[in-house]
């Protein structure tokens, strides 16, 4: 197919070249959508429904991971994109997302976009699942040799200085901000990537102190986002469907 760099260049018939869904896995009516946030570094051209998208398929559940960039870090453009990419998806295949549940998810740099992603995209959803999310991006931007690159580029170029525009894509600096739904965050005690008390043990309190419902699932010995073998898994998963179905 040919690609024209138009006005109107994500369309519903080309929409699969910016987006994975699990569309051909759907059986019966659409329930309910499911927005997945990839990682950092992600540049995968999937063609395949891994087997958590071919349950939710079997569920009636919509999946749509938007290809929004391996160091977008959610920012405006990223945010824009990923608006743009559920709009469509949902104009093709006839659902009306303002009459179906709606669960943000991700892990990691994921895991933020999620987050951040709840305080400015044009739905709000029903809840959000994260997995070992970065909370703090101010803090993460140094936490490891390979990330000052990446958030540079993610955010030099904004309207406000560079400072705070990490902090409006932060959701430890968002959370006041934050919507008022159920949240549900799960990490290891062991990440070595993402420090979980730096991160999610104070996004925790925040967001509890702010009032918000949040289901903390804290995983003894598990590493960053490497959850296999652990019930605790199971657990975050059919919690997510159940929002759904």
């Amino acid at each position: 197919m040919e690609v024209r760099y138009e006005k109107n260049i994500i369309t519903p018939e080309n929409v699969h070249l910016f987006a994975y869904t699990n569309i051909d896995e759907v059986k019966g009516e659409i329930k309910g959508i499911v927005v997945d946030f990839h990682g950092l570094n992600f540049n995968t051209y999937k063609t395949e429904a891994s087997d958590l998208e071919k349950e939710m398929g079997s569920k009636g559940i919509l999946s749509i991971m938007p290809y929004y960039g391996p160091w977008s870090w959610m920012n405006d453009q990223a945010i824009k994109y990923v608006d743009l990419v559920v709009e469509t998806v949902c104009k093709r295949d006839n659902v009306d997302i303002g009459k179906v549940k709606v669960v943000y998810l991700g892990g990691s740099m994921g895991g933020l976009s999620a987050m951040v992603y709840t305080r400015y995209a044009r739905v709000t959803p029903n809840a959000c699942f994260v997995f070992c999310p970065v909370c703090d991006l101010k803090y993460h931007a140094h936490e490891r040799p390979d990330l000052p690159r990446t958030v540079y580029i993610a955010f030099s170029n904004g309207e406000c200085d560079i400072e705070e525009n990490i902090e409006r894509h932060s959701p430890f600096h968002l959370a006041e901000e934050m919507p008022d739904i159920p949240y549900v965050i799960m990490h290891g005690t062991a990440d070595q990537s993402v420090n979980k008390q730096i991160h999610s043990d104070r996004l925790v309190e925040k967001l509890r102190s702010l009032g918000r419902n949040v289901e903390y699932i804290e995983v003894e010995g598990a590493g960053h986002c490497t959850f296999r073998g652990y019930p605790e898994r199971d657990v975050f998963y059919s919690k997510l469907m159940d929002t759904i179905v």
